[in-house]
């Protein structure tokens, strides 16, 4: 009998030892089918096995909250609840981020709980099977731990103060030393990928990819930040523009033409399209099409400015990409992996709208997806937009590739038709001149041949050997919305010719994106390498055409934060002081400063900073927090009230 109650004693207090790393497992197991909707086979060998040891990490961090909450409360019931809180929780939000905006669950999103609460109701959003059946699973877990835990003694109370200790500093140990510091996760195999966060959860983790953004919430002001600080970086910019230095572009608009004879407010037109850069390029690699695929572009080069925008995103974040060209800030201050948007322009700051709208300008943007993707429909007003048409106020528009996005993707013909039709309401309610903002969908990643049928997809007739038959159809995808991209910049630049007002149109893609299921496209042709890096997968096509003048000008690289500087310093339009500090940066710093790579004026690209060239950048920093996170003294001396 005896023998039998020891051993019964030494079961339980190995199942009682084995519980909590056996449950923290069950719980990540959990965790990783709610947040991605499904668990199999091929996501086991396609992200966790290959990264496992954010997973490992993943479980010790389960375990350790579960003794931490056992320890202090000697309640098992409740620490396995925590465990399984700490886990899916986070999972079920992840899951619906996703299907919402197509991000994850980041760490600035607490700051956001109130907006995404009113989104999800908005939604409709239901419960997914995996969510209820991790939800049964918890509360057996949770009935197991009480049949397990309910008559254990109470340490004497020494023990249980080292118990607590101990549980506390290893969570402590873990949080602080490992997920905190980025030099620990990267020697683990966890590397940044802040322009695809989504693919960064799925290799990692929800859980590990949540606690490893942890670091990213912080900003720190500039070491000598100061309204006596921005003011005499701000006189120094003023004096600069009181003498006559030579123009950044001698063969603008403003750099031929009299003061007196300058268009002072025309119409501003901006066109992000997305995914555009000019794949004909490539037929100098080797590839051909069986049609000019920038007809329009091409010609439309001979009579206006053009060049490349350095884009701070491959593959994703669009947003990034937006918010530097209608702001000229950089996104390479701020924290990786955040996005602006959402965290950042949460109240009125200064950007090219809002300095317009002071100057008596109609504000408007234009998207033709949801309005709160990236959260636009919180940032456009602080940004200056008074009007914002997004895919919930269109009626009958015309969508395309629908092999990936259920019902399809408004296309760039019907997005034109949109932007002349938000220009003529504006128009014929005031005689104001117009800022339109509008950003296109028809060309989003991913790419498959299916998306359009075989006589309205652009055809590769003739590419390098090793190139997959996917590769190439996706290739023809990604064409075909090229094509239609310069078919809507001549359907603008049609228009707007006959308007009876000065117009000027900024066209620019946002980022390249893998094409297929990698880099083969780039590599195989030897047009960039397998490298979302690599500065050739980086530089999109830029336009600025005008109805007034039929200039040629060679842009040559520029940073997406200078689109608008340079946009105005073509023209000749009166530029707020930070923007004349941002063309100074460009004409004696450096044309980019993107993802650490800088280009010179010469077009170099290299990896790092001259001395001079940081001190220009922190400068641009030292403006930049003002505007956004400081005091708002460069505002003030813009005339600017926020």
């Amino acid at each position: 009998m005896k023998h039998r109650q020891t051993a019964a004693a030494l079961g339980l207090g190995l199942a009682r030892g084995l519980f909590p790393p056996l449950a923290a497992l069950v719980i990540l197991a959990l965790t990783e089918w709610v947040a991605r909707g499904e668990l199999t086979a091929a996501t086991w060998a396609e992200y966790i096995r290959p990264h496992y040891e954010a997973y490992v990490l993943a479980w010790l961090l389960l375990a350790l909250i579960w003794a931490v909450a056992d320890s202090v409360t000697r309640l098992a019931p409740l620490a396995t609840l925590a465990a399984g809180c700490a886990g899916l929780v986070p999972a079920t939000v992840n899951f619906y981020t996703l299907q919402l905006r197509g991000e994850p669950f980041l760490p600035w999103d607490l700051t956001q709980v109130k907006e995404a609460a009113g989104v999800a109701a908005a939604a409709g959003l239901k419960a997914q099977p995996s969510m209820l059946w991790a939800g049964g699973a918890l509360l057996a877990l949770t009935g197991l731990s009480w049949l397990l835990y309910r008559r254990r003694g109470r340490p004497p109370l020494p023990v249980r103060l080292a118990g607590i200790a101990a549980s506390v500093a290893a969570l402590l140990a873990l949080v602080c030393g490992v997920y905190l510091q980025p030099a620990v996760t990267q020697s683990l195999g966890i590397y940044p990928d802040a322009w695809m966060q989504d693919r960064y959860y799925r290799w990692y983790g929800v859980i590990t990819g949540f606690m490893t953004n942890l670091p990213n919430l912080e900003i720190d002001e500039p070491e000598d930040y100061g309204e006596e600080a921005v003011n005499a970086l701000l006189d120094e910019v003023a004096a600069a523009g009181a003498i006559q230095t030579g123009p950044n572009f001698p063969d603008s608009y403003a750099a031929n033409t009299g003061p007196a004879a300058i268009e002072k407010t025309p119409t501003i037109i901006y066109v992000m399209d997305e995914s555009y850069w000019d794949v004909s390029e490539l037929e100098a690699y080797g590839v051909s099409f069986d049609t000019d695929v920038s007809a329009n572009l091409h010609a439309l080069q001979q009579s206006s400015a053009y060049g490349k925008v350095y884009s701070p995103s491959f593959g994703g974040g669009t947003c990034d990409v937006e918010f530097e060209a209608l702001t000229g800030y950089s996104v390479g201050f701020l924290p990786a992996g955040c996005k602006p948007y959402q965290q950042h322009v949460t109240r009125p700051m200064f950007a090219l709208p809002s300095y317009l709208k002071s100057k008596g300008y109609q504000t408007a943007a234009v998207h033709c997806y949801y309005a709160k993707y990236w959260s636009r429909n919180t940032a456009y007003p602080n940004l200056g937009f008074d009007d914002f048409i997004s895919l919930e106020d269109m009626r009958g528009v015309e969508k395309v590739r629908g092999y990936y996005w259920r019902g399809g993707l408004v296309t760039d013909a019907a997005m034109g038709e949109q932007i002349i039709r938000e220009y003529e309401r504006l128009k014929a309610g005031s005689d104001a001149p117009v800022f339109l903002h509008a950003v296109t969908m028809q060309n989003h990643t991913n790419y498959n041949a299916a998306n359009y049928p075989d006589e309205q997809r652009v055809r590769v007739t003739g590419a390098p050997a090793g190139l997959k038959a996917s590769t190439v159809g996706a290739l023809e995808d990604f064409a075909t919305g090229v094509r239609d991209a310069d078919a809507l910049l001549g359907q603008l630049t049609a228009y707007f010719s006959q308007v009876d007002e000065p117009v000027i149109l900024v066209f620019w893609g946002d980022h390249y994106n893998p094409i297929d299921s990698g880099y083969d496209v780039y590599t195989a042709t030897g047009y960039a390498g397998a490298d979302s890096a690599d500065p050739r997968l980086r530089q999109t096509t830029l336009l600025i055409w005008s109805n007034y003048s039929s200039r040629p000008v060679d842009l040559g690289t520029i940073a997406a934060y200078e689109v608008s500087p340079v946009m105005m310093d073509l023209f000749g339009l009166e530029q707020p002081l930070y923007f004349q500090y941002l063309n100074r940066q460009l004409r004696y710093g450096y044309r980019s400063c993107t993802g650490g790579v800088t280009v010179d004026w010469d077009g170099a690209a290299h990896r790092g900073l001259t001395a001079r060239q940081a001190a220009w950048r922190q400068k641009h920093w030292l403006l930049q927090y003002d505007l956004m996170f400081g005091k708002g003294y460069a505002a003030a001396r813009m005339g600017l009230d926020f």
